[in-house]
């Protein structure tokens, strides 16, 4: 070899080397952040003597919170005032938005159907038990269902982590709950869980804080706080929405917690998937089974859609507080507001359908039950908030998409969602990817949708993580 091919070879190898290092600090895999685990989100200052404060707040109270007649009362006033919406467009259905003629339809149905019947919804609503506590400074709620000891016999018993995300709330879990809590009815199902379903801090009953910085990352650390707290060192989770990112937080962080993680909504926004989810477009039957190429492909079609319906987004996550304050004390507009993802993130076709399809999936009972759940804690704007805080310098910079999930990951993905991920983009971070399904029929909320199928997607995730990593029964 002539020395000008050497020293040719050898900047070759030089260059190389340097853009393989500068290629890695761009998009490879990351170290997990630490995270403090009693950091203060109370309204107070934080104790310091911060190991007596646990001994005090670990208190786990029932509740089962009634509200007065007067709150229902001064609601109906509110639904009886005249609506002076703006008529639709000629032939237009949802396109714009929720349709306002529809819109008065369902507000007779809330006013003069639903809210008569409310303390009948409570009792529904109130069917499981509830329970607070104190997490890092916030009252947290949650759902919880313990399995009794005689009906374990001959079951394998696990707990599990529900997680919701917005606009939804645990009441989207209702019948799942039965689903895996229930079994011992069934002596067929050999599955029985402890079901855990907190309200995420600032929705519902959980208390949003005062301070900035309560983003997902710490969220995560909260739930997982709340998981030690009521004596679950090891647990599944299921979650999608923010849910999904919650959870896989959890699992990223604190993998020595979690037994195994399921989403339908399994996401990886790395820029390694995102350029991997481009190139695959080019060729997608090489990375896709041919039967579901549609859920992912053309890239245009899925990047249209996201434009249409990210508005939403784009708002809560720069200015949550104003889309707040004109949704709270704004029954009409909350509704609007809410039930309108139900619609289009189910599936988009019902955009064309004057009533939104809304009830093509779901009852109206169980829509309302979720708006009552935000109209009558006041939760609107601190639900929101989640999306600003999840878009600081500060939450970004743990870069938490490059750190690489090692539990157990099961992914379930419905057509009508939002968004899609290839296995491919996903085995980037959940590097235990070992259950990926496909289902035409369903959207975004599936736990509310479709939960005889969600069950079982998750017991046979269940069954893998058992069979490949030789998990027993609690």
């Amino acid at each position: 070899m002539s020395p000008i091919t050497r020293l040719l070879v050898l900047l070759l190898a030089i260059g190389g080397g340097m853009l393989y290092k500068r290629l890695n600090q761009l998009w490879g895999d990351l170290p997990p952040p630490t995270l403090d685990p009693e950091q203060w989100w109370g309204d107070e200052e934080q104790p310091k003597d911060y190991a007596a404060y646990l001994t005090n707040s670990s208190e786990v109270i029932g509740n089962r919170l009634v509200y007065p007649d007067s709150t229902i009362q001064d609601l109906i006033k509110q639904l009886n005032r005249t609506l002076r919406l703006t008529p639709p467009l000629e032939g237009v259905a949802f396109e714009y938005g929720f349709n306002s003629d529809y819109l008065k339809e369902l507000i007779a149905y809330w006013r003069d159907d639903y809210l008569p019947r409310w303390r009948a919804r409570e009792v529904f609503l109130w069917q499981f038990n509830h329970f607070t506590t104190e997490i890092q400074g916030l009252r947290m709620h949650f759902l919880h269902l313990m399995v009794y000891d005689e009906n374990k016999v001959g079951k394998h018993h696990y707990p599990v982590l529900l997680l919701h995300g917005w606009p939804g709330s645990v009441r989207e879990f209702y019948d799942l709950i039965h689903m895996l809590h229930q079994t011992h009815l069934d002596p067929n199902n050999k599955y029985i869980f402890n079901v855990i379903v907190p309200s995420l801090p600032g929705y519902a009953w959980s208390q949003g804080t005062s301070r900035p910085g309560l983003g997902p990352a710490q969220m995560a650390v909260m739930l997982r706080n709340l998981m030690l707290r009521l004596g679950y060192d090891k647990f599944f989770i299921q979650g999608g929405d923010w849910g999904s990112v919650l959870g896989s937080h959890i699992a990223t962080l604190y993998p020595q917690n979690v037994l195994g993680y399921h989403s339908n909504m399994c996401n990886n926004l790395s820029p390694r998937s995102q350029v991997k989810g481009l190139l695959a477009s080019i060729w997608p039957s090489l990375f896709v089974p041919s039967a579901f190429t549609d859920f992912f492909f053309p890239k245009s079609k899925e990047f249209g859609y996201l434009l249409e319906e990210g508005g939403y987004f784009h708002l809560q996550a720069t200015k949550p507080d104003t889309v707040g304050a004109a949704l709270t004390d704004n029954p009409v507009g909350l509704a609007a507001y809410i039930l309108e993802k139900f619609s289009t993130w189910t599936n988009a076709s019902y955009r064309s359908l004057p009533d939104g399809g809304l009830t093509k999936r779901y009852t109206l009972d169980a829509l309302f039950d979720n708006v009552m759940i935000y109209y009558l804690t006041n939760s609107i704007t601190t639900s929101q908030r989640l999306y600003a805080e999840a878009y600081t310098k500060e939450q970004q910079a743990l870069k938490l998409d490059r750190v690489p999930t090692l539990v157990p990951t099961g992914c379930a993905r419905f057509k009508g969602d939002i968004m899609q991920f290839l296995d491919l983009q996903l085995k980037d971070k959940y590097k235990n990817l070992i259950h990926s399904t496909y289902y035409r029929r369903g959207g975004h909320f599936a736990a509310l949708e479709l939960p005889k199928v969600l069950y079982k997607d998750f017991i046979d995730f269940v069954k893998k993580v058992e069979s490949k990593f030789k998990i027993k029964s609690l």
